[in-house]
């Protein structure tokens, strides 16, 4: 018989196509965005030549695909639901800040990660250069409540049922509280969504308490608590999955653990691939897959208005950031690069979010979540290897291999030191040399500050919290950071404590300079890090995986080495941008502070710092024997502070770290002032 040429042409064709199609992977995309408010930005406020603002909120729908390497590395993203495509969905919340008049715009878009769900105020000097301010919701475990950004994800599971597996809770209180949900850490407390136990039969589990977190665990009988709600009874109250009673209360001054069998799963790490595909959205498409135009398109335009991207996280975010950046989530699926720069403000770790049963809201601090994961190597921006574990790599180490790694500002307050070590981002694990600090990175350290500037007082240590304000200088650098990308203007070199200048060194009082100041106790204690082993199931290198060892074992006597900034006679930090308030100090300003009696006395007072005021005259600094001159000694008169502070404000404003706008306020803010008058 013979064969048809056409009928053999025709079957190659359809085999080629057929091939083709299983060839291609398909994309990701933002299948939808519904902007569900439009309104004027506080009542049409006009910002500068940007003129006034809009402010859009709604949800956008997204969807993963699986199968492609970039998305697989999420964890359990191959146990959750798919749709008839075969792609996993979510659903983000987003705000959008931008100017009435597109045209007004300079093109930049500013993506700022809520943290824990809260949106972070924009700064209106940056509005008034035309600057789109964008949050997106990336936190799954986040409760609805205070306008909190919410993320929907599915729960992973197995043909159709549940997953379960170990899981750890700590729990710190304020005040006595007897009912508690089991995810009320010290940073999450009842805003973050709760890992019920497959059972609220308690038999064969251990509630344990200690002081210092270095103590032995004392375990509760469980006759003494239980999976269950009080709050409309008396113990053991109504039995609850998702909460934890404890007869005669929790009690501040101790910390709780409880390690229980937890089900259902989310899959987490979907919120890295919704803030890289909103961003990419905006920056490279003009309309949904539903062919409705972006909400940064102007009516009858077709043109992005996107230049730019830049990516700013704070604290927690900043640890989003970093991990982010290091599983290779600035490269979209079309290989594009998302961010063109990235502020990763605070947060020097990396974020426990791409674990099965993560919570990603964990602190990770010498006393509080002191065990959870995300503290691991690699610490370095660039390709390192580590002595102490073994691995080779970096939170570039993705990036640089695809040609997608942004310009980057890491900045530091000196919390950073004490509670996340940020000195490991810069030396070795030893603590004997510095680390070369790649081309497309700067890092700079706000002297003298803590984590969140306050003036209340620190009801842990006792002492006024520090009030130092790293606001005008941080958004100075942002200024920098805009013009390093869109301008290619070098911003201001790094500035941070470094071994070879000897302005980083241990935390023992004698090699850090610390002065002897009258009732201030100090003992050197920082968040001290050991090589932590979470079971074979856990990689650590890119936190990822499943954890079976609760609490982790410590897998090498080697500890790594946290240094800490070196200080002046007065304790205020020698490195750093020395900002107004060190450089014209009216007190010692710190990053870090020590509980006092029953709050965990000597473990060090979360992310919280200490302003120690100077003695006004020379007689009472005597006779209180403060090794510190007074202010009298210091500025004789209220026109010398002044001029003073318009020397230093000059200073920093030619470095480049600080804004002549800002600077205009703080002397006008000085003449204003009573000091010594």
């Amino acid at each position: 018989m013979i064969k048809s040429p056409f009928k053999k042409g025709l079957r190659f064709v359809m085999l080629l196509i057929l091939l083709i199609i299983m060839s291609v992977t398909l994309n990701a995309e933002i299948t939808r965005v519904i902007v569900t408010k439009t309104e004027p930005y506080l009542e049409g406020r006009v910002f500068g030549d940007a003129g006034s603002y809009l402010r859009l909120s709604g949800q956008l729908y997204g969807e993963v695909d699986p199968r492609n390497p970039l998305n697989s590395l999420i964890q359990d993203i191959s146990l959750a639901p798919v749709n008839s495509r075969g792609m996993v969905e979510y659903v983000s919340d987003f705000v959008i800040l931008k100017p009435a008049d597109m045209t007004r715009s300079n093109g930049l878009l500013f993506m700022s990660l809520p943290n824990r769900g809260n949106i972070l105020p924009a700064d209106t000097a940056l509005l008034r250069r035309g600057y789109i301010y964008v949050w997106c919701a990336w936190q799954a475990d986040v409760l609805r409540g205070n306008n909190r950004l919410l993320m929907r994800v599915p729960y992973a599971g197995i043909g159709g049922g549940s997953i379960a597996g170990i899981h750890r809770a700590e729990f710190e209180v304020t005040t006595p509280t007897v009912t508690l949900n089991l995810s009320s850490g010290f940073f999450t407390g009842l805003t973050h969504h709760s890992y019920e136990t497959i059972t609220v039969d308690n038999t064969g589990l251990a509630l344990t308490r200690r002081v210092l977190e270095s103590d032995r665990r004392d375990t509760i009988p469980n006759a003494e608590w239980a999976f269950s709600d009080c709050n409309k009874g008396r113990f053991p109250g109504y039995p609850s999955p998702s909460k934890i009673s404890l007869r005669d209360g929790f009690q501040p001054g101790y910390i709780y653990e409880l390690i229980y069998t937890a089900k259902d799963p989310l899959v987490l790490g979907l919120g890295f691939a919704a803030i890289r595909d909103f961003a990419s959205f905006l920056r490279y498409e003009t309309a949904d897959s539903y062919d409705f135009s972006g909400p940064l398109i102007s009516q009858g335009s077709v043109e992005n208005p996107i230049s730019s991207a830049i990516l700013q996280g704070v604290s927690q975010c900043s640890n989003f950031t970093r991990t982010f950046l290091h599983l290779g989530f600035n490269q979209d699926e079309r290989n594009r690069q998302v961010f063109d720069g990235v502020n990763a403000h605070l947060g020097p770790r990396r974020i426990a979010l791409n674990i099965r049963f993560g919570r990603p809201g964990g602190g990770g601090m010498q006393r509080e979540d002191h065990l959870y994961p995300a503290n691991d190597p690699p610490f370095s921006w660039g390709v390192t290897t580590d002595p102490i574990s073994g691995v080779t790599g970096g939170i570039l180490e993705r990036c640089l291999e695809t040609g997608t790694c942004p310009k980057i500002m890491q900045t530091l307050s000196s919390s950073e030191y004490w509670q996340s070590r940020a000195s490991l981002t810069t030396t070795d694990s030893n603590g004997t040399r510095d680390l070369e600090i790649p081309g497309n990175v700067r890092i700079y350290l706000f002297s003298g500050t803590q984590h969140t500037p306050s003036v209340a007082a620190d009801q842990m240590s006792g002492f006024p919290q520090n009030p130092n304000s790293y606001a005008p200088y941080l958004r100075a650098l942002i200024v920098a950071l805009e013009q390093w990308i869109m301008d290619e203007k070098e911003p201001p070199a790094s500035s941070y404590s470094t071994i070879a200048s000897g302005t980083l060194v241990s935390p023992a009082r004698e090699a850090a300079g610390w002065p002897e100041i009258p009732g201030i106790p100090y003992s050197g204690k920082v968040n001290e890090l050991p090589l932590l082993d979470y079971g074979p199931e856990y990689d650590f290198k890119n936190v990822t995986g499943i954890i079976s060892r609760e609490p982790p074992l410590i897998k090498s006597e080697q500890t790594f080495k946290t240094l800490v900034p070196k200080v002046d006679r007065d304790g205020n930090e020698l490195a750093g941008i020395r900002g107004m308030e060190i450089r014209v100090p009216l007190g010692t300003h710190t990053g870090w502070a020590l509980r006092r009696e029953g709050y965990g006395k000597g473990d060090l007072s979360s992310l919280n710092g200490m302003f120690i005021p100077f003695l006004k005259a020379r007689k009472e600094r005597k006779e209180s024997d403060d090794p510190r001159l007074s202010l009298e000694e210091r500025y004789k008169t209220h026109e010398r502070y002044v001029e003073e502070i318009r020397k230093a404000v000059q200073e920093l404003v030619s470095q480049g770290f600080l804004l002549p706008e800002d600077a205009l306020l703080m002397v006008e803010k000085a003449e204003k002032s009573n000091m010594l008058r």
